[in-house]
């Protein structure tokens, strides 16, 4: 391969971000020479935005150069220089802001987590998808029909379980006309999720437009799930605030991905949905119903990812709106790979997608200079960075994509 294999290449474009960081972000005179770090009403951390700027710079460039040097610690190495990089810039933005000057931690983690609830799902939905084989571009569709249901029935009944249900059930529907088609019909998987993407904002914008946006007050207005206070560890200071004061969508999502990395990994289940995603032929001829399998996964993943997108409304109280999942079901595509089709992995860069959602809200309330159609792209430039630098170094399952045709 050479030396400038895809993990040095990358390696060269961290310490190129760091060296930028420590630089441009460093030397750049702050508007304010004193950022408050606030864990709780009674602790905090002052200090100053450019020695910490410059740490982190530094902090990417040696993710880079550790790569450069050849040494195999590509997902750490990716993850460190990110967060290194987003981190300086973030103190850089909060440092030249025209007011607030304090980052709230409580706040910027139990953001990040609720920013990060649909990411989590619909690449939970993917992984289990793409486990068995079958490309999982629907996760768009999926968190949108998913919003929908949840918004519309939980309005009608005015019950809240009553939505997440059926905002389940929704993406688990959709999720079975992708089965139907891709392993029954042998339709080309990305294109089909392509058209299903297309199809769930035609079906939920003609009823939005003509039932839900009109008569609001009957079909638009859903329920808003109460927080759980977990007993003892909600009284943690931060953080008990931060994760043990949230709604049950938070911990649904914590607990699934524990459930499906146990399942996947430690049971027969799991052995036989990754023999069917690796190699379906072998997996036929010891008497595994590949397509079974399929099926079942893939409708799995679905009702998965639906829960995520009645997360969207429910969880907050949101009516829905026209295409409101605004491309996270593409994001948690991306999650899907940069975590390596692994339930853990797509959770970690779940997270890491939810906070650069979560750094952009935190920037415009603080009148930074930075433009807000800027701060809006940070989520989809993180993916692009993740996604650019972890193709080629990951592999899919073996037989994802390929319809199976029993000979």
């Amino acid at each position: 391969m050479g030396f400038w294999n895809r993990s040095r290449k990358a390696g060269a474009v961290y310490v190129v971000l760091g060296l930028f960081a420590f630089a441009f972000f460093g030397l750049i005179k702050p508007a304010t020479e004193q950022v408050v770090l606030k864990f709780t009403d009674d602790t905090s951390l002052t200090f100053g935005p450019r020695a910490v700027i410059l740490v982190l710079g530094l902090l990417t460039v040696a993710a880079g150069g550790a790569l450069l040097a050849g040494r195999d610690w590509f997902p750490t190495a990716t993850a460190v220089a990110l967060l290194g990089f987003v981190g300086a810039f973030m103190l850089w933005a909060v440092s030249l802001a025209k007011v607030g000057h304090t980052i709230y931690a409580v706040d910027l983690v139990n953001g990040t987590l609720i920013a990060a609830l649909p990411l989590i799902f619909g690449s939970l939905g993917g992984v289990l998808c793409e486990r068995s084989g079958v490309v999982n571009i629907n996760i768009e569709g999926q968190l949108l029909i998913g919003a929908f249901g949840g918004a519309l029935v939980g309005t009608l009944t005015q019950n809240v379980w009553a939505g997440i249900v059926a905002g389940a059930v929704f993406g688990a529907l959709m999720a079975a006309l992708l089965a139907v088609f891709a392993i029954k019909y042998l339709v080309d998987q990305v294109v089909l999720g392509v058209i299903l993407n297309v199809l769930a904002i035609g079906i939920t914008g003609v009823i939005y437009e003509r039932l839900m946006q009109p008569e609001a007050t009957t079909y638009n207005q859903p329920p808003k799930l109460d927080n759980w206070n977990i007993p003892l560890l909600s009284d943690i200071p931060f953080l008990g605030p931060a994760l043990f004061r949230n709604n049950v969508f938070v911990y649904l999502a914590l607990i699934l991905v524990g459930v499906v990395t146990f399942a996947l990994f430690r049971t027969r289940w799991g052995l036989r949905t990754r023999a069917v995603g690796e190699h379906p032929t072998a997996a036929d001829t010891v008497g595994i119903k590949v397509r079974a399998v399929r099926y079942r996964n893939v409708i799995l993943g679905g009702l998965v990812a639906g829960l995520g997108g009645a997360a969207l409304t429910l969880g907050s109280g949101l009516a829905f709106n026209k295409n409101m999942t605004a491309g996270k079901g593409f994001i948690a595509l991306a999650a899907v790979i940069f975590g390596r089709w692994s339930p853990t992995g797509a959770l970690g860069a779940a997270l890491l997608f939810g906070f650069a959602d979560k750094l952009q809200t935190v920037l415009s309330s603080t009148q930074s200079p930075i433009p807000s159609d800027f701060l809006r792209m940070a989520p989809y430039i993180a993916t692009l960075f993740a996604v650019a630098g972890l193709v080629g170094k990951v592999r899919a399952p073996a037989a994802d994509g390929k319809p199976y045709v029993k000979g």
